[in-house]
């Protein structure tokens, strides 16, 4: 492969490549040369050391969990227009988030940052920022409904403490879900992280987080 052919980009989805199979610590420049088959000198073309293209996978994790939203745009208008409840608003959500996950590149961006966060001052923040940034999201949601009586009224506090719980119930479980789809694809290796769409849907994470939820909507 000429130097041409090779980007930043695609040195940093080896390294991801490399970090999923074998973990990050142990993800040598030899395994990205390999993986992109070129000679390892080339890296240098593009990174000055290893340690700047981990730099720079922390970073790129970062902008691409950044732009995933647990609230699509737009989506509060079914609520304002009343035409969905609590329960079924929170199913859809839910399942769409779980299903982000399962596809590359997002699921080996998981396994990276939720590795590297007890590692990487960097990765532990990109973490906490998306639990605050869906926390944020749920708030909305909440308050939304209580705005179109779907639940009682709630103030700042209270909104702020039911999204909190809602959202440890959801990272747990999907937590746990990525957990063992990452075990599926270790135990099916010919299929490949990308391939997780192709090998039987373990729903039973998802269905207790929906059932978790649920449990806390009907209270309120």
């Amino acid at each position: 492969m000429s130097k041409k052919n090779i980007s930043q980009e695609k040195i940093i989805q080896s390294f991801l490549t490399s970090a999923f199979e074998k973990s990050a610590g142990a993800t040598s420049l030899a395994d990205i040369s390999e993986i992109l088959e070129i000679k390892k000198a080339s890296l240098y073309n593009h990174f000055e050391n290893r340690d700047a293209m981990y730099d720079a996978t922390i970073y790129h994790c970062g902008k691409e969990v950044e732009s995933i939203k647990f609230l699509p745009e737009k989506s509060l208008e079914s609520i304002q227009n009343n035409k969905t409840t609590p329960s079924a608003f929170f199913k859809k959500m839910i399942t769409r988030f779980f299903e982000m996950y399962e596809n590359e590149p997002l699921f080996q961006i998981y396994v990276f940052l939720h590795t590297e966060q007890y590692f990487n001052l960097d990765a532990l923040n990109i973490v906490k920022k998306e639990i605050e940034s869906v926390t944020n999201e749920i708030k909305e949601i909440l308050s939304a409904f209580a705005s179109v009586d779907k639940i009682g009224k709630k103030n700042e506090k209270e909104l702020k403490d039911l999204a909190s719980a809602i959202t440890s119930i959801i990272f747990q479980q999907r937590d746990f879900y990525i957990v063992k789809r990452k075990e599926t694809v270790r135990q099916n290796p010919d299929c490949g992280a990308g391939s997780l769409f192709a090998l039987p849907t373990d729903e039973s994470s998802l269905n207790k987080t929906i059932k978790l939820v649920d449990t806390i909507l009907k209270t309120l």
